[in-house]
């Protein structure tokens, strides 16, 4: 008797079959993350033992079939990312013992049947990304049981009811509130003492009035998300008790100074453990406060612009060391800026419209994309040493060098200098060309003299025979050859036959494996060339590939956050030296996690350089005949032109972060058609501003360490800068380097 039927992570097509209703001892139909299509059959509703539904990221159309009250022991009805339209049946309130109901991201209009108050056992909710309307029902908010409500992104207008708030102390469970992006009008409900309440947005609805004090009393709340409303008034003092405050955004509204204080609320400084503050667009005056300082744990963002800031920067707002993102636009500040010299992690600030003076530190003019940042601070300067040959892009930043009139006649001198030795140089690189052509001659002769070596490599493997197979790519097939107990080597073959391509590709990677050395790039140990095909050979990594222990059947280790950290440091270092230390510049132009090999200490070493390209130019850019790399890896610039650069393998490798934290692939089957990990980290980061909802489940239990927390999400944040659409704002390998 069949009781669980797991079908999920398929690619099965069509509708769901009208013969599964013969199935009548099911309990579990888990039919996720395919393609089918279609409606949901009445008939699939007529098990009588159902417990578990999941039909979730297929492309069923139609609407929630009525029989849904049939299936009273339904606990679990999981239909989300799907196409699903209609209202939410009425018929729904006879599973009594439902739990966990699935429907967001649908097309399900209407309103909340008053039915849904009847399912008293009730923990998660999820309905958003729909086209619900209406009011909330009164009933639905006194259900004790309730962990999460998400209503987000519908149309659901009134007010919020106060028996969410007041009735949070008799639903103790409640967790996580998130009702933003709705048409929501009124005050904030009061809160009563709850103790597991730890997320709450309700930005971007109509919320008026003050910030209740209540709100102090959930004391365990991470999060606090009211931005976008119109609330006004002052921020009330108790908010001080949220000592576990992470993100607090109250930006956007017309929240007054603290009468007590002056200007933003001293009282700020009690969260310790706040990593992002958003006070943007509020009526704040006065100075910032000294105490500001002491958010020593701010990392994501610091954002008080658009508000009537005066004064100097304090001083102890250095000590925010570990801040990514600093806006302070669009206020009436004043002096030097001196001290943001000391924000060492910045990687995106904004201190326009001001009135600041002085020089600006070089470290803030050589961030990406930092021009536009001084608009509007007429005082503010840039020495020519510090901003080098670029300086005419940010030319509204006046030199500070009052005597660079001058600069036009040492340029001119310069110019005519630079001509009379022209022809000179010019003969020196001919000379140089010939002599470098040579030299690649003399050293793929040289690597092919080892043919003891290579009759050793063919009795190991049986003249190559594919049973010592272990992997195959778009650039060759790679063998195991055992020549020892501690002799084991890895063996690349190139077919040429006619292609002449291949056989330039042979000789490019030949050329680029045997002159580099670095412990994170993989070692060329021998090569041998045939007319019609080419070997080379290094070391054989016992740990496989990165692909192999994140996506394996069989990993082979837990991969600790530790570990996956080192990897992501190994893998930048090994980046770094093939953008800045070799000469000419590297483009790998294929970093995946199956171009990273793991040795026997999951230290990483990266390979696969046959479809790497030597910049023989000044420039980091370069041209290839067709469009290079692996679906999932390729940067947004690559997709239909085949320039190259450095900012391409900086956006791979940011996908390969993100395969380390979440251990989704690159193209993840459980993704909706068209999403790759880059848009679904990115959405989820978005919407929600939680690692935990894109970390790996396994990790779970580590990330409950607030520095492994922070460390992670430091590392995720870092992969979505390197996977930014435009290849200007990523970073560089050495600027991930000393981020991570």
């Amino acid at each position: 008797m069949l009781e669980y039927l797991n079908l999920s992570l398929n690619n099965f097509s069509g509708g769901i079959p009208e013969s599964f209703k013969n199935l009548q001892n099911l309990k579990l139909v888990d039919l996720s993350s395919n393609l089918l299509n279609g409606e949901i059959p009445e008939s699939l509703f007529e098990i009588p033992h159902l417990e578990e539904v999941y039909l979730n990221n297929n492309s069923l159309s139609g609407s929630i079939p009525t029989s849904i009250g049939n299936i009273t022991q339904l606990v679990t009805l999981d239909v989300n990312s799907n196409q699903l339209s209609g209202t939410i049946p009425m018929s729904i309130g006879n599973c009594s013992k439902l739990e966990f109901l699935y429907l967001e991201r649908n097309q399900l209009h209407g309103i909340i049947p008053e039915s849904l108050n009847n399912l008293k056992n009730l923990q998660e909710l999820y309905l958003d990304y729909n086209n619900l309307e209406g009011e909330l029902p009164f009933e639905m908010t006194e259900l004790k049981h309730l962990k999460n409500i998400s209503l987000f992104n519908n149309r659901f207008s009134g007010v919020i009811p106060q028996s969410l708030g007041i009735n949070s102390r008799r639903c103790t469970t409640l967790t996580r509130v998130r009702l933003e992006g709705n048409n929501f009008t009124g005050p904030l409900p009061d809160f009563e003492t709850n103790p597991n309440l730890s997320y709450m947005s309700i930005n971007n609805n109509n919320i008026s009035g003050a910030i209740p004090s209540s709100l102090g009393n959930c004391t365990n709340l991470s999060r606090l998300y009211l931005s976008m409303n119109s609330l006004s008034g002052l921020v009330p003092s108790e908010l001080g008790n949220l000592v576990n405050l992470r993100t607090l955004d109250l930006s956007h509204n017309h929240l007054e100074e603290n009468h007590f204080s002056g200007g933003i609320p001293a009282f700020l400084s009690e969260f310790k453990r706040l990593n992002e503050l958003r006070l943007g667009g509020n009526m704040f005056g006065g100075n910032i406060p000294k105490s500001i300082g002491e958010l020593v744990n701010l990392m994501y963002e610091l954002n008080l612009s658009a508000n009537g800031l005066t004064g100097e920067l304090p001083r102890e707002i250095g000590n925010l060391k570990s801040l990514l993102k600093l806006d302070l636009s669009w206020n009436n500040l004043t002096g030097s800026i001196q001290v943001l010299n000391e924000l060492t992690s910045l990687s995106e600030f904004n201190i326009s419209f001001n009135s600041f003076e002085g020089t600006v530190p070089q470290q803030l003019i050589m961030i990406p994309n930092s021009y536009s940042s001084f608009l509007g601070n007429p005082g503010l300067c840039a020495s020519f040493s510090s901003d080098g040959s670029n300086f005419t892009e940010r030319s509204y930043l006046r030199p500070c060098d009052t005597n660079s009139k001058n600069l036009g006649k040492v340029a001119t001198v310069m110019i005519a200098l630079g001509s009379s030795i022209f022809f000179v140089l010019l003969l020196g690189l001919i000379y140089i060309f010939f002599i470098r052509k040579i030299k690649q001659e003399a050293i793929i002769t040289e690597k092919d003299d080892s043919p003891s070596l290579l009759s050793k490599v063919m009795e190991a493997t049986e003249n190559l025979n594919d049973q010592y197979i272990i992997g195959k790519g778009a650039q060759g097939v790679v063998y195991k050859a055992a020549l020892g107990p501690d002799n084991i080597l890895a063996i690349k073959k190139f077919v040429f036959a006619d292609d002449e391509g291949k056989s330039s590709s042979m000789t490019r990677e030949i050329l680029t494996l045997g002159k580099i050395r670095h412990r994170n790039l993989v070692k060329l140990e021998g090569c041998w060339l045939r007319e019609n095909y080419g070997l080379i050979s290094y070391r054989y990594m016992p740990n496989g590939s990165l692909h192999d222990a994140l996506h394996g059947r069989n990993p082979p280790h837990s991969l600790e956050w530790n570990v996956r950290h080192k990897i992501a440091v190994g893998v930048a270092h090994g980046l770094a030296y093939l953008h800045y230390d070799c000469d000419p510049v590297i483009v790998h132009r294929d970093i995946k996690t199956s171009n990273v090999l793991l040795d026997s200490e999951m230290e990483p070493h990266i390979t696969d350089f046959g479809i790497a390209k030597l910049l023989d130019q000044p420039s980091t850019s370069t041209q290839s005949a067709s469009v290079t790399g692996t679906p999932g890896y390729i940067a947004p610039e690559n997709a239909y032109t085949t320039t190259m650069g450095k900012e391409s393998d900086v956006y791979s490798y940011g996908v390969v972060l993100l395969e380390l934290i979440s251990r989704k692939k690159a193209l993840d089957p459980s993704f909706m058609e068209g999403t790759d990990v880059v848009n679904w980290a990115r959405s989820l980061w978005e919407e929600m501003g939680v690692v935990d909802e894109i970390v790996d489940s396994g990790l779970a239990g580590e990330i409950s360490n607030y520095d492994v927390m922070k460390q992670v999400t430091k590392v995720l944040l870092m992969a979505l800068r390197c996977t930014e659409k435009d290849p200007r704002r990523r970073p560089t390998m050495r600027d991930v380097i000393k981020h991570l």
